[in-house]
């Protein structure tokens, strides 16, 4: 929108405090001018002249000095206009001068603004304002304003490695494909081709549908509804339960009504992905999954255990990231394709809960899921 150039802030400001200085000035010279008129008549009555007997002469003559001047209104009037003018004059001067100064220091922080506003506008994100003073509401603006930047920069990194390795995920399976159709345009028996071909394709399938699935649940395009989270453990467990029977694992599902509000269809599959990486990053034998659900005050929560390989708090800590497949954690046919927490990360987020990950102590992994509980009756 093109808009005419107006005056500056600055200048406004600095009209403003000269105007206030000229009006505070004009009522302090008013109130004076009208208390000198309370006690200066418009015209002067003297008392008629006394005459008193000269001592010398013996003649009379008066007893008030011919010199004695009695000033009027119209005297005062002469006296005080001219310098009631000046400080008028003064006074302008010194509040314009003062009020661009003092405008200047005020709408300093707001310049600053300004210029980190530009920069982010042109890409640069690093830049800091880093306001320092007491806290005032420059202050507050300018410490919100770097927060935004704060997730701004980590959001578009995120957005960058997450296109990188997509990319790269991507790529893989169709260069894979490309290979398996050259050779088998030279090969005659193309059935054991054929079916690695068909894996590589599976793979990218279920890939670009767990990327639309991470779109989703980041838009947030769903209606919100009551949720049971103890059903969709149960739901989650009985599909995934040959997977674990066939690893020799066993899973144990406790917990009573537990509902929350949002998509039953994503919290399904926010269930059934920590239930799969529990049971796909596990121990090779004898490993175990602990599920659990519950309410606390108005929290839904829900806790996915597993044994496993002894983690350290820095790789758990990135096992959020997209397509992040921690080398400390076992590795399998049925490992997905790197999105499983991402995934169930953003379903959370997407439901104003969160997933927090955290190391146990036997090793293996712990994942709580919190999120708003429904409200009884709907």
């Amino acid at each position: 929108m093109d808009r005419r150039r107006g005056p500056s802030v600055r200048l406004k400001l600095t009209l403003s405090y000269a105007g206030f200085i000229m009006l505070a000035g004009a009522l302090l010279l008013a109130v004076v001018w009208v208390y000198l008129l309370r006690y200066v008549p418009e015209v002067i009555y003297l008392p008629p002249v006394a005459e008193a007997p000269d001592q010398a002469s013996g003649r009379f003559a008066p007893d008030r000095p011919p010199e004695l001047f009695v000033p009027n209104q119209s005297d005062l009037l002469r006296a005080f206009a001219p310098k009631a003018g000046l400080a008028l004059a003064f006074l302008l001067v010194l509040g314009l001068l003062g009020g661009w100064v003092l405008a200047g220091r005020m709408l300093a922080p707001l310049t600053r603004i300004t210029h980190a506003t530009r920069l982010a506008g042109n890409g640069s994100l690093s830049h800091r304002i880093r306001l320092e003073g007491r806290e005032d509401e420059f202050r507050e603006l300018a410490d919100a304003f770097d927060a935004m930047l704060a997730q701004l920069e980590a959001h578009v990194s995120e957005q960058q490695r997450f296109a990188a390795n997509a990319s790269h995920e991507l790529r893989t399976p169709l260069a894979i494909t490309q290979t398996l159709l050259d050779a088998a345009r030279q090969n005659s028996g193309t059935g054991e081709l054929v079916d690695r071909l068909h894996l590589v394709n599976t793979r990218a399938i279920a890939l670009t549908e767990a990327l639309l699935l991470l779109s989703r649940a980041g838009q947030r395009s769903f209606t919100r509804e009551p949720v049971d989270l103890s059903l969709a453990a149960e739901e989650a467990t009985e599909t995934l339960l040959p997977l674990a029977e066939n690893r020799g694992l066993t899973i144990e599902t406790t917990g009573d009504l537990t509902p929350a509000l949002g998509s039953h269809a994503l919290l399904l599959q926010m269930t059934t992905n920590l239930v799969h990486n529990a049971i796909v990053h596990n121990l090779p034998e004898q490993g175990a999954v602990w599920i659990r659900t519950s309410v606390h005050a108005e929290t839904a929560v829900l806790t996915v255990e597993n044994t496993g390989a002894k983690l350290s708090p820095h790789v758990v800590s990135t096992l959020v990231e997209p397509f992040q497949r921690s080398t400390e954690r076992v590795r399998t046919d049925h490992s997905g394709v790197g999105l499983g927490l991402a995934i169930v990360k953003s379903i959370a987020e997407a439901h104003d809960g969160t997933l927090v990950l955290t190391p146990r102590d036997g090793g293996g992994l712990r994942a709580t899921v919190r999120l708003p509980a429904a409200r009884s009756g709907g």
